[in-house]
């Protein structure tokens, strides 16, 4: 049966490189993936005389060396293989493809190892949820992106429920899959405690076959608890993320998670993705500590899994993942960050400029300050608008990009051709869009909302005294000017009142 969704794009693409005379080199996290995939493309290369081979850590140092040697003839084609890929005495004789499976369990100092062994190859990345640099690079271009967004047949999706840990709640879910004969991960991320944590499990439901597995157990040892859990000899499998990427067993339908805030959610993501893998109904429980306060950035995370449960969520994930972390820098090794210290349209706007010039392009000339917007409202582009995700972050970075009125009018124009009428929240960001660019000729840097009133923040030297006058004579006791080293006005607005059309008035005074 032929492999569903990335698998299958990743078979074909090496195979376009094999036939170019190229070596292919398919980089994944976990050995139990990487024979996994082995043995689907041995069974669909066979055929064509490509030599495909594995090399992790589990095979004997005989068999590592026999193999090394040959790729660095060219007797093998195709190579899958773990972090073992990227030691210093791995060679190949003309490699042109690499693929690399589930990013996000590597570091960029792992991916820029290979890509040093030939400058010019190239490079496939895929995962269900792209990090945050990956996918703003995506996003402004520096790289290439595709979404698969049809799920297998018959396939639903997973009820997710994110709730305190209670071993009564655990008891039952447990409970609840064995009486329907299918079986159970549970997801325990700690190696010293797993063996207590899998008696633990045992107790809490005595009928229950339980076992576990770390990455850490000897290759034949791991394999066999897994080939016990595939031939249903085990009920409950307690494991630490190695279950992450890779395994496939549709009988699996049911999966506990604890601790889950010391995750990262791209990692939730994936591990949830282990079950549902058949056309029967799936649950996931993402528990955390009793009483435990979360930090604001695993509360996020742990929404967004709860929030994101239909197919192609992904992408949704990894653009909350986006938001939460930032964009990283993209050329270095910090995979996240940055961005929420330029704000993302001047982030997006930099990184046009760098472009452009790359390119050869003319850069306009001086560039101009970020402006941060706050406003109570409501500014996106509808699921229900624009479905496609690409299009819809062209459109993002589009508006972001505009610096005049023509270029809003255009972009306007361009939206209600291609999508109809523009609802509201697309138009308030086109408003916020314009509010932006007529702040930046007033030497604003920040507009905030608070209650009833806007507060515009100002550069320090660049504060015009004269106007200060003038708002007063306009808005009379609606104004309060506070002067410092960053000079702001707070002004009392009428709620009932276009929020917009007040900002606007004010903008064309000061």
């Amino acid at each position: 049966m032929w492999a569903i969704g990335k698998t299958e794009v990743a078979i074909r693409a090496a195979f376009k490189a094999c036939m170019n005379a190229k070596q292919v080199a398919y980089l994944v996290p976990t050995t139990i993936l990487a024979n996994q995939q082995y043995e689907t493309f041995k069974e669909r290369m066979e055929k064509f005389a490509i030599k495909v081979e594995l090399l992790t850590r589990f095979r004997t140092k005989k068999e590592q060396q026999n193999i090394i040697k040959k790729l660095k003839l060219g007797e093998i084609d195709i190579v899958i293989g773990t972090h073992r890929l990227l030691s210093q005495d791995v060679e190949f004789k003309d490699l042109g493809f690499l693929i690399i499976d589930e990013e996000h369990r590597f570091g960029v100092k792992d991916k820029e190892k290979i890509k040093e062994i030939k400058s010019n190859i190239d490079v496939l990345t895929m995962t269900a949820t792209p990090i945050p640099r990956t996918l703003h690079m995506s996003i402004v271009g520096v790289r290439d992106m595709s979404v698969i967004y049809e799920p297998p047949q018959d396939r639903k999706p997973v009820k997710t429920y994110v709730l305190e840990y209670d071993q009564e709640v655990i008891k039952t879910a447990i409970i609840k899959e064995l009486e329907r004969k299918g079986q159970v991960f549970y997801l325990y991320n700690k190696v010293n405690g797993i063996e207590k944590k899998a008696a633990e499990v045992q107790n809490l439901v005595p009928e229950a076959k339980v076992a576990y597995a770390h990455g850490q157990m000897s290759g034949q040892e791991l394999e066999d608890i897994m080939m016990d859990f595939i031939d249903k000899k085990i009920d409950v499998i307690v494991c630490t993320t190695i279950l992450e990427s890779g395994i496939d067993i549709p009988n699996a339908n049911t999966i506990i998670i604890e601790n889950a805030d010391r995750l990262g959610l791209a990692q939730l993501y994936q591990i949830r993705g282990r079950v549902g893998r058949s056309n029967k109904e799936s649950y996931a429980y993402i528990t955390y500590k009793r009483d435990k306060l979360l930090s604001e950035v695993a509360d996020k995370r742990l929404k967004a899994i709860k929030d994101f449960t239909e197919f192609g969520s992904g992408f949704k994930v990894a653009m909350r993942d986006l938001e939460i972390r930032g964009a990283g820098s993209l050329i270095g090794e910090f995979q996240h960050g940055h961005m929420e210290q330029v704000g993302y349209d001047m982030y997006c706007k930099l990184l046009d400029e760098v472009m452009k010039e790359i390119q050869g392009k003319k850069i306009k000339e001086p560039h101009d300050q970020d402006v941060q917007i706050d406003l109570n409202i409501s500014s996106y582009i509808p699921e229900e608008y624009i479905e496609n995700n690409n299009i819809k972050l062209s459109i993002y970075q589009d508006i972001a990009l505009c610096r005049n009125e023509k270029e809003l009018l255009d972009i306007t124009d361009e939206i209600i051709d291609r999508f109809g009428n523009i609802p509201q929240e697309v138009e308030n960001l086109i408003e916020i869009t314009r509010i932006k660019n007529m702040s930046r000729t007033k030497k604003i840097n920040k507009i905030a909302q608070k209650g009833s009133s806007i507060v515009f923040y100002f550069w320090g030297n660049e504060f015009n005294m004269d106007s200060v006058s003038k708002l007063i004579e306009k808005f009379k006791n609606n104004i309060k000017f506070s002067p410092s080293a960053l000079p702001y006005i707070t002004y009392k607005i009428d709620l009932n009142k276009s929020v917009f059309s007040q900002i606007k008035e004010f903008l064309e005074i000061i």
